[in-house]
């Protein structure tokens, strides 16, 4: 993309094997256009659905290993290994435990972009009547799973939603694309 929007930021590490972040829901989708338009294949963000299906690896539980936290520190970066001991910035990436399916950092390290607006009623009254139910509509935020390495281990369950607006960027938000 020819920038560096953690460039000079707080609680960055730079490197090939760290995740980009300070990126904004509209910086990942310039990105997935670019790389498409690159490539000559189609890339894009994940849907809310795609993505919770994919960090759950199967699993019906809380967490991708099981229903408890105590095994977190194997497969995320959070506040515990990460920000309480002074380690305030996002990991290199795939160095936890995968998930069942083979996925890194699904848990925690950062927050990770959906395409979906946040909508509130997404995942109550719709739910089980919709496959990948994609919001297009509802609000002026866009949602974001997975929790971070800032963040206790309740943000990193695997049905966790967040939101923030399109344009904000921070130092534990990031994403990865679908193709």
């Amino acid at each position: 993309m020819g920038t560096k929007p953690w460039s000079g930021k707080d609680s960055v590490k730079e490197g090939d094997d760290y995740p980009a972040v300070y990126v904004s829901w509209e910086d990942a989708v310039e990105y997935c256009k670019k790389l498409s338009s690159k490539e000559n294949k189609s890339y894009r963000l994940p849907t809310e659905a795609e993505w919770e299906y994919a960090c759950r690896g199967g699993s019906g539980t809380a967490y991708s290993f099981g229903s408890s936290s105590g095994s977190l520190g194997d497969y995320a970066w959070f506040h515990k290994n990460a920000d309480d001991i002074g380690e305030k910035y996002a990991h290199t990436v795939g160095m936890k435990k995968p998930n069942p399916f083979g996925l890194y950092d699904t848990h925690g390290n950062v927050y990770e972009w959906c395409e979906d607006v946040y909508d509130e009623t997404a995942y109550g009254s719709r739910r089980g009547t919709t496959v990948d139910p994609l919001s297009s509509s509802g609000s002026d935020y866009r949602v974001l799973r997975g929790g971070s390495w800032y963040d206790r281990s309740w943000y990193s369950r695997s049905a966790l939603r967040n939101r923030y607006q399109p344009g904000d960027r921070f130092c534990n938000l990031g994403f990865r694309v679908v193709r």
